[in-house]
Formats: structure tokens, C-alpha cells, sequence
């Protein structure tokens, strides 16, 4: 974990794939069931992910999705990735998907080997192909450059 220059932002970031369609599709998923509207969004390859990445060197390669959870009061900043990632954006969304985590139950290297194994094949099981997600007028101020 690394501390966290001055960032403007105050809430949680979902880094995605820019280029992956069914990342997009899963960010328009988050959107629709994000009864707070707190959660941000950035492309990996974005200004602000890129800064996420160089802040966790640990990270660098990484082309899936990344649930950042900013320094708070002289804290650190968390970074959450593989399946670890998404049940944070389960518990964020709560509700009927907060259910979810109990798969914290099952051991992470055993969650993370079907998440790579879903995040392998993620190109293939859009819906629609690779896209670039366009968002709408009101959620274009959640996405950040």
C-alpha cells in the first residue's frame, strides 16, 4: 500500500480495461446497480490509473480490474485486485449483492484461479466485442481521465 499524493477524490475508483467490451459491460452493469452513485471509474490506461499503477509497482501488467480505495486521514491508499477486486464492488453495491461476499470464505488463490480464468477469456464473452464505453451525460462527471 502507498501513501497517495493529493488526489481531488475522496471515494472509491473501479479501474477497467478500457479496451476489453466485456469490462465495459460490467461497468455499465456497476452503474445501473449503484444505488449511492459514490463509486468512480477510470481506464487503466487513463491519467489516474496510470498513477494508481505507478504508486503499486507490484501492479504493473496488470490489464484487469482494480478496486482503489483512496488514503483517507494520513492512511494509505488500498488497492484490491482479481477476485478480491470484485467482491469489493459486490460489498460496495450491497444489497442482494453484498451476498456475494461469503466466497471470502474460499481460499483467495482458489477464487483468483477462476477469476484469471474468467479475466483470460474476458474478450470473448462480450456481448457485443470489444467497445469503447461511452457514458451517459450523467455519468460522465463518475469517470475520471
Amino acid at each position: 500500500m502507498a501513501a497517495v499524493p493529493d488526489e481531488s477524490i475522496a471515494r472509491p475508483v473501479l479501474l477497467y480495461d478500457g479496451t476489453c467490451g466485456f469490462c465495459a459491460e460490467s461497468v455499465q452493469f456497476v452503474l445501473r446497480h449503484d444505488r449511492r452513485g459514490l463509486l468512480r471509474f477510470a481506464a487503466l490506461d487513463s491519467a489516474y490509473g496510470r498513477g494508481v499503477l505507478d504508486r503499486h509497482p507490484e501492479l504493473r501488467g496488470f490489464d484487469s480490474v482494480l478496486f482503489v480505495e483512496p488514503a483517507l486521514n494520513g492512511g494509505l491508499e488500498k488497492v484490491a485486485a482479481h477476485s478480491s477486486a470484485a467482491l469489493r464492488v459486490a460489498e460496495y453495491l450491497g444489497g442482494r449483492w453484498g451476498l456475494f461476499r461469503v466466497a471470502r470464505v474460499i481460499p483467495s488463490p482458489i477464487r483468483d484461479a477462476v477469476y484469471r480464468l474468467v479475466a483470460r477469456h474476458r474478450h470473448r464473452l462480450s456481448a457485443h466485442g470489444p467497445q469503447c464505453l461511452v457514458p451517459s451525460a450523467q455519468d460522465r462527471a463518475r469517470f475520471l481521465a
